[in-house]
């Protein structure tokens, strides 16, 4: 079931470049500065040269670390002094246990009951404590606020937070330090967390730079947002994509309206064949939800038809492609 409303965004300001700049200051010396990495293999398949930020390679297994970091670690002694609560399909929650036990201060971590038991283990490993609730947007929502107020616990918000969006948006901010003349970047879209940031990242040192939102055909309120110019809620979703089941909030559907190019959808078997193609050819483990950033581009003629500029000596476009995460439950391979 879906609903739809209205959300005024006029008023709303989104993170400034000088609070991603804090942020990355912030969060630097306790993440890692993950490798962008290149594939011969892919780029022939595509017709473009692909440059993969490797955040499945991030602390926690991806790039959530970065948002949870620097909105617990902006956090006032008062604000800390009862801990953390979030909602999380698994990646979320294990960067806020982990962050949490930076701080010194207790998690608690509200999750669906079909979240991939790897990312339950996970949370309690970083020593963060699970609490389970229903497979939907509402329970995980009425969840939270309950342990919310038996605890007292502080709310970080997976991605309806301007600190979460400016620590995801560092990701970008880094890979186009590195490769400064790219043609546009791609990565996936759930709550739009990733994807605001990624945009507002990117457009900080190149405002010329394409960003285009990657999404599962089975939870496609991004893609039905945005085309519709009305905020669009899914309560639930089987995709494989486990970590891409969340709707946007008000504030991600802002910035993505003003600041992303396009949402491409991608089907399950699409979702499943890329990640099974980056596991062969390039020797690395990322998740589902990682595989629906690089799924579009595997079809044929998708590069030629996004319209990128030419370049001058005639070679083949430069894109960006953020690996979002790698925590794989290894006993539920999806093409065993």
């Amino acid at each position: 079931m879906s609903t739809a409303f209205s959300v005024e965004t006029t008023n709303y300001q989104p993170p400034s470049w000088e609070a991603i700049l804090a942020a990355h200051a912030r969060i630097a010396s306790r993440i890692h500065r993950t490798p962008v990495v290149t594939s011969t293999s892919l780029n022939a398949m595509t017709g473009a040269q692909l440059f993969f930020k490797c955040e499945n390679l991030q602390k926690t297994g991806s790039f959530k670390i970065r948002g949870a970091s620097n909105a617990i670690l902006s956090l006032s002694e008062q604000e800390a002094a009862r801990g953390i609560v979030t909602q999380s399909s698994g990646n979320h929650g294990a960067a806020v246990a982990c962050a949490a036990t930076w701080r010194g201060v207790p998690a608690w971590i509200v999750m669906p009951r079909n979240a991939p038991a790897v990312k339950a283990k996970a949370i309690e490993g970083y020593g963060g404590k699970v609490v389970f609730c229903e497979p939907t947007v509402t329970a995980r929502k009425t969840t939270c606020d309950r342990v919310q107020a038996e605890t007292g616990a502080h709310l970080v918000h997976p991605y309806d937070d301007d600190r979460i969006i400016a620590g995801q948006a560092t990701a970008a901010k880094e890979l186009l330090e590195e490769v400064g003349d790219l043609h546009a970047v791609f990565a996936p879209v759930s709550g739009g967390g990733l994807l605001s940031g990624t945009c507002l990242g990117a457009k900080g040192i190149r405002a010329d730079l394409r960003v285009f939102g990657c999404e599962p055909e089975r939870a496609d309120d991004a893609y039905r947002s945005l085309t519709t110019g009305t905020l669009q809620s899914q309560d639930s979703s089987d995709t494989i994509a486990d970590g891409l089941r969340a709707s946007l909030a008000p504030r991600t559907f802002a910035i993505l309206r003003q600041h992303v190019d396009r949402i491409l959808l991608v089907s399950e078997e699409e979702i499943i064949s890329a990640a099974r193609l980056v596991w062969e050819r390039m020797k690395i483990i990322i998740e589902p939800s990682s595989a629906v950033a690089i799924a579009p581009l595997l079809r044929p003629g998708v590069v030629a038809s996004l319209n990128l500029p030419k370049r001058p000596d005639g070679t083949a476009p430069k894109l960006g492609v953020i690996f979002s995460g790698g925590n794989v439950d290894l006993s539920s391979l999806p093409w065993k």
